[in-house]
């Protein structure tokens, strides 16, 4: 089974340091680049973008709020129009500067509120789903298994990566535990081994609850902001490898090819 491990990453900001980023880049398949609105800079982008071609790691742009005393994690309420443009800039920074170093990149992933709110609501993922289209129709909408983020990209027949989180727990309707609660993240590395390959071996999301939400899942999320990401990172690669699933680039996957 084709699986991809992906992490959030460039995010240099005075909320959070890149240090771990060279390590995880040698680990992780996927990067979601900042591109400045919540945390990052060109020079960051630049250097990740650089360690990435270096060791084959597929890019995309992690677009956010225009928010960086918040980290992107605070919700605002923008029109149609004001996120179709947040969306498009951000691509264009990181295409921008991607092209000029002579890689590609592969992939949108939304952060922060953006993407809670994205995941509740239909009418905003259509709409970030139509601004990577109006991009770059094909670009990979990576989207978080069995939310509204899934069902838009769906009726866009867009490119479609399904993405589950190796360090998160779930709520009953398939939605991520909040990080406010106690519950939210898993940062034992064998508690998050087993939490991944469940999903993966049942093809479905597990909640606190006990509940099984079938999804399909191609990509697996570490966060890079974690004390114990690197170490987590690399146990579950390895343990994936062990266990026969083939780890490799979102881009690369037989479905998008």
């Amino acid at each position: 089974m084709e699986v991809n491990i992906n992490s959030d990453l460039g995010e240099t900001s005075k909320h959070h340091s890149a240090d771990n980023d060279p390590a995880l880049l040698e680990i992780v398949n996927t990067a979601n680049v900042a591109c400045g609105y919540h945390a990052g800079d060109e020079a960051t982008m630049r250097r990740t973008i650089q360690i990435s071609k270096k060791n084959f790691v597929s890019i995309g742009s992690h677009p956010s709020f225009l928010d960086r005393e918040n980290f992107g994690r605070k919700r605002m309420n923008l029109t149609k129009a004001e996120i179709m443009k947040l969306i498009i800039d951000q691509c264009e920074i990181l295409s921008g500067i991607a092209n000029e170093m002579n890689y590609q990149m592969t992939h949108v992933k939304p952060h922060g509120a953006l993407s809670n709110m994205a995941c509740e609501s239909y009418e905003l993922s259509s709409t970030i789903g139509e601004a990577i289209k109006k991009f770059d129709k094909n670009l990979i909408y990576l989207v978080l298994a069995k939310t509204e983020m899934e069902n838009a990209g769906r009726d866009l027949k867009m490119k479609l990566a399904f993405e589950v989180f190796a360090d998160r727990n779930y709520e009953d309707n398939g939605l991520l535990v909040a990080r406010s609660k106690l519950n939210a993240m898993i940062t034992n590395k064998e508690d998050s081994k087993l939490h991944v390959i469940r999903m993966l071996e049942t093809k479905a999301l597990h909640s606190v609850n006990g509940k099984k939400i079938p999804a399909e899942i191609d990509s697996i999320c570490i966060h890079g902001d974690e004390p114990t990401a690197v170490t987590n990172a690399k146990y579950l690669k390895d343990s994936l490898i062990k266990e026969g699933f083939d780890l490799k680039p979102l881009d690369k996957f037989k479905k998008f090819n």
